[in-house]
């Protein structure tokens, strides 16, 4: 190693970023010096050179040496922090609420500030005093895991909408006695056409995308004349005839169309003037969300007149901060009106399904999915532009589930400027998600820890983990969620540091435990399915994902087929067909020796009472599984070759199953039963 790599690996070591990692395997590979120069750079650092890496490094520990404070101080369980103050310096805790309190003593939970102070200067920091641990849901409790876009009913424009959700919610709810139903990202997608469906890729995490409203359902639709009815009710006749279109015609979940007609639709309801008491909601709405709000709206709005790829506007609209964009917010000050309007409307529905769950008996209700990242040229990127990392996408190492590794495309968290934010819009972001939710998913959360960075223009194999502040991370998390007085899930599946685990654990957030990867020695080694026993207790509990083969696809061996056809395996289809047909009857064994099979109701149903006999708290079932579906809604690493993200839920046979045809449905009926007795249990808590 010569000296200017040795540098460059202190300097890249100094600022969070991994110079070697460990494969899956447990291969350790280094990380090339051009890696490192490239996330070096997005992080502020010039290392291009043997000197400019001496300067930086010199100036980063010049600048340690002279903190009196961490960039951040969490303060757990009403203790005071662990602060060691300088010879001769004084500690004073700003609380939020107003007042002060000394560091020495416990604390409030909020976000406070600490001031130290020294001879001739002051230094100062957030200070987050949260809870020890999230309390997790009493007893055990059975939901729902579904793609809202998916759940059609008779009602809907041609995809699922927030009416729907309440509607699935009450019904299994007072029916069936589920206790949540977890969805989707219901995220903001960008305008325009959608080169990618996914809503793991959407423009912004802070703001729901109106296109899940049910239009109808907003008061000032009955109050519709003149022009605006006739063009809501064309819209309307025209999104029957989609949905129609959908449930009986075989068509793909059109979301272009759906939202044209919608926005159409909108636009005219929004003419209709506000009643006073709506008027004055909407505006505490407005103040509530203050300058993200305005920030969003202004960005859709500059997005109808210059597109949705912000990096091509015109150079004075790059900076949400700029003159030239503060002029434009005037000019378009009617249609930057108009999407405050519909995130409001979009929150009120939200709000309505989740009281719909609760209503019905829900312990739990709505499980919402916070997505791990956004679009490159979306409205958060716009906005928290100095929070990303400009030139880095986010993704993954090579694996045995992706050899060549995984790119996202999405931007990532600069841990220096999240910092220097004081972690304000993690904050927002967490906030909006658990608002009308009694749990929270987290997409990859070991993101709050580590991510993988690929710098722009290589291959994802050329990139390297970028450390957060991991304990900052997770005091912002628990403090929102403490606030909102909901529960976390952790989507933590694939390798994940043992130190993750126990910090999350210690903190409360659910796991996530899926039937296919659960093996004795781990999904690597595959010694056998993990007994129930085994499986962990502070978790939810499912038999497959969006991502994974439906179950009854899974128990046929069809989902090896399907890849065949699109051309997506990488051995002789026998020997893969032969691989999953072991593992099927290594799974189908396990419940013949628990005395779960031969069921009368199917291997489905089965497999189910094999989750039942888990300690895990929460259990999942993936709707489409209640219906017989066979189709995945969603192939990793496929784009244009499988309908990803559009198909409706169905049966066995490909048939979409409207919504008010779920309570008729035999399966669903025997799944139900298969969870009774968690509801008993959970009365009995």
């Amino acid at each position: 190693m010569t000296d200017t790599t040795g540098l460059l690996r202190q300097l890249a070591r100094a600022h969070g970023i991994s110079t070697a990692y460990t494969t899956d395997r447990g291969h350790r590979v280094e990380v090339s010096p051009g890696t490192l120069v490239a996330v070096l750079a997005a992080c502020g650092v010039d290392a291009a050179t043997g000197a400019a890496a001496r300067a930086a490094l010199a100036a980063h520990r010049e600048r340690t040496a002279a903190r009196l404070l961490p960039d951040c101080v969490v303060a757990r369980g009403g203790t005071a922090p662990r602060l060691a103050l300088p010879t001769g310096g004084t500690a004073e805790v700003e609380l939020e609420e107003g007042g002060t309190a000394p560091l020495s003593g416990p604390l409030p939970a909020g976000r406070h500030t600490v001031h130290v102070t020294v001879p001739g200067r002051t230094e100062s920091a957030p200070l987050f005093a949260v809870p020890q641990r999230l309390p997790v849901p009493a007893g055990r409790h059975w939901g729902f895991l579904v793609q809202l876009y998916s759940v059609l009913s008779r009602r809907s424009w041609g995809m699922g909408d927030l009416g729907d959700l309440a509607e699935l919610a009450s019904w299994s709810g007072r029916a069936l006695g589920a206790d949540f139903v977890q969805l989707g990202p219901l995220h903001a997608v960008e305008p325009g056409p959608l080169p990618d469906p996914s809503p793991y890729r959407p423009s912004s995490r802070r703001y729901p995308d109106p296109m899940h409203v049910r239009v109808e359902a907003i008061p000032e639709y009955a109050r519709l004349a003149g022009e605006a009815r006739r063009t809501a009710d064309r819209c309307a006749a025209r999104a029957r005839a989609l949905n129609e279109g959908v449930l009986r015609g075989g068509l793909l979940i059109d979301r272009e169309t759906v939202r044209r007609l919608k926005h159409e639709a909108l636009r005219a309801v929004h003419q209709v003037p506000l009643p006073p008491g709506r008027a004055a909601a909407f505006a505490e709405f407005t103040a509530r969300e203050g300058q993200d709000l305005t920030d969003f709206a202004t960005w859709c709005a500059l997005a109808g007149v210059h597109g949705g790829a912000w990096h091509s506007w015109p150079a004075g609209l790059r900076d949400p901060r700029s003159p030239d964009v503060a002029r434009a917010r005037e000019e378009l000050a009617a249609e930057v009106a108009f999407h405050r309007w519909l995130a409001w409307v979009t929150d009120e529905q939200l709000a309505a399904a989740q009281a719909a769950a609760t209503d019905a008996g829900m312990r739990i209700g709505l499980i919402h999915d916070l997505a791990v990242g956004v679009a490159p040229q979306g409205a958060d990127t716009w906005a928290l532009r100095d929070c990303l990392a400009a030139g880095m996408s986010v993704g993954a190492p090579p694996d045995d589930f992706n050899p060549h590794g995984q790119d996202w495309g999405q931007p990532p968290w600069r841990p220096d400027a999240l910092a220097a934010s004081g972690y304000r819009p993690l904050a927002g972001l967490l906030r909006a998600g658990l608002r009308h939710a009694g749990a929270l998913r987290i997409d990859h959360v070991m993101g709050l820890f580590r991510l993988w960075w690929v710098p722009e223009g290589r291959p994802p194999s050329e990139g390297t983990y970028v450390r957060y502040d991991g304990e900052a991370m997770l005091g912002v998390l628990t403090l929102e969620a403490h606030r909102a007085g909901a529960a976390v899930i952790g989507e933590d599946l694939g390798t994940v540091e043992a130190a993750v685990r126990t910090s999350l654990d210690e903190c409360g957030v659910l796991g996530t435990s899926v039937q296919r990867f659960e093996y004795l020695g781990g999904s690597e080694g595959r010694l056998g399915p993990l007994p129930p026993e085994q499986w962990r207790r502070d978790c939810l509990a499912t038999l497959t994902t969006h991502d994974l083969p439906a179950t009854a696809a899974w128990l046929s061996g069809e989902h090896v087929e399907l890849r065949a056809r699109l051309g997506l395996l990488t051995r002789p289809e026998e020997e893969e067909k032969a691989e999953a047909a072991a593992e099927r009857d290594g799974w189908l064994a396990e419940l013949e020796r628990l005395g779960l099979l031969p069921d009368p109701d199917g291997d489905v149903v089965a497999l189910h009472r094999f989750l039942c006999r888990t300690p895990a708290r929460l259990l999942g079932v993936w709707l489409p599984d209640a219906t017989g579906d066979r189709r995945p809604q969603n192939i990793p690493g496929t784009s244009t070759v499988h309908p990803n993200w559009r198909l409706p839920v169905s049966d066995g046979r490909g048939r979409p199953v409207p919504l008010e045809d779920l309570p008729g449905r035999p399966l669903v009926a025997a799944l139900a039963r298969v969870f009774e007795d968690l509801r008993r249990q959970g009365e009995n808590t």
